[in-house]
């Protein structure tokens, strides 16, 4: 019998969906998701190309979003063979094996990312409060060092992940509401107790996730502080100019991952379509947008895409 189940494991497969009732028109629906992956893959390439190319531009505000550009690729390409797979081919489904390095990746960029906009938060504090010893204060060396330490962070915490998911039977029907695999979801479909696997993915985003926001807004409310007690309006407004980009990531990126956190803790209160579409924006819209916001915002990281593509 042990045989048996370990058998029916092993060769098991999740059915990924898509948008539910509107399989005929999966062609269709492809069009604007490959719009979105080019947009994304191809923005960010640029970024990170101007960054690297322009001595310029090797300042650790622009150090971090070559970062950011980075993780945003990483999550573009995770989640791009599932999502299209299904759009183009309705190929539904995903190994174990497969849907478990999948979600390692998903969760582990989405963490890196989160401490990225946390670095970003910083680098806004320290050039606002100190520009003097700005240069001086983030020197690359320090910059690869956090840099270092936030993604092994994201990856040493993820790591339990797909062993802890390994150790359950699936004998439930294999069917998950997104196009790609998420470790809450993922879960659920076990016949076993996930007491523990509940308790610590709950526990990682606390530490990731929630700590990094509260520390990203306690750096805005002390940058606050110091601009409305030394700076005169116009300073003031200049200052705060220089943090619409991050402020926009940070919406953009947070917003979508604490709504969706929240509907699968409360899956059967919330509309299944809009558990769909969150999830989707949380993992399309960041690396679709953020090098939009910088390269409208940045004038010097515009000046040089403008003259790149007029060449």
């Amino acid at each position: 019998m042990s045989a048996v189940n370990d058998t029916k494991l092993n060769a098991a497969v999740f059915l990924l969906a898509g948008l539910p009732g509107q399989e005929d028109i999966h062609l269709w629906i492809s069009i604007p998701f490959c719009l979105v992956y080019v947009i994304s893959i191809v923005g960010n390439s640029v970024i990170l190309f101007i960054i690297k190319t322009d001595p310029t531009l090797h300042e650790p505000m622009y150090i971090f979003l070559s970062m950011l550009a980075i993780t945003d690729l990483g999550i573009s390409i995770t989640t791009m063979p599932t999502i299209l797979g299904i759009c183009l081919f309705q190929f539904r489904e995903i190994s174990l094996d497969a849907c478990f390095a999948q979600l390692f990746f998903i969760h582990s960029l989405s963490f890196i990312e989160s401490s990225i906009l946390l670095l970003m938060a910083f680098d806004r504090f320290v050039a606002i409060s100190n520009p003097l010893r700005y240069a001086s204060v983030l020197t690359l060396p320090r910059i690869a060092k956090m840099g270092l330490l936030f993604v092994l962070r994201g990856f040493v915490l993820t790591f339990p992940l797909p062993f802890l998911l390994k150790r359950f039977r699936y004998c439930q029907a294999n069917i998950l509401s997104h196009s790609y695999c998420l470790h809450q979801e993922v879960m659920k479909l076990a016949c076993s107790d996930i007491t523990v696997n509940s308790i610590y993915g709950l526990f990682i985003t606390l530490l990731m996730v929630g700590l990094d926001l509260l520390l990203i807004f306690l750096s805005y409310v002390m940058i606050l502080k110091i601009v409305l007690n030394v700076a005169s309006p116009i300073e003031c407004l200049r200052a705060l100019n220089t943090c619409v980009s991050h402020l926009c990531a940070v919406v953009l990126f947070y917003t979508p991952e604490i709504g969706l956190s929240v509907l699968h803790r409360f899956r059967k209160a919330s509309p299944p379509l809009l558990q769909i579409l969150l999830g989707y924006v949380y993992l399309l819209v960041p690396p679709l947008m953020n090098p939009i916001v910088y390269s409208v915002k940045s004038k010097h990281l515009r000046k040089r895409i403008i003259k790149v593509f007029v060449k």
